[in-house]
């Protein structure tokens, strides 16, 4: 079984540069877990938001879940909604 692929997303928020490399991942890989510190966002509406935001950049094949402050974005074959 492969290890999951696991991030965090600190202080600076969604950059171009952590966005780059949850695409270079994604070239492998087809789920990864993405940790957002306390530093990042306040509430879970923040939190909702930048999985948003994640899963739009990265384009219709993806989409995530929310639980706490984990998100889990997986890629799918086929374009999702």
């Amino acid at each position: 079984m492969k290890q999951i692929k696991r991030l965090q997303i600190g202080k600076n928020g969604l950059t171009e540069a952590f966005i780059g490399q949850v695409k270079s991942i994604f070239e492998k890989e087809t789920l990864v877990k993405i940790s957002i510190l306390k530093s990042a966002c306040r509430d879970k509406k923040e939190a909702e938001k930048i999985g948003n935001d994640l899963v739009r950049v990265l384009g219709k094949k993806f989409d995530y879940k929310l639980v706490g402050y984990v998100l889990t974005i997986i890629k799918y074959r086929k374009a999702q909604r």
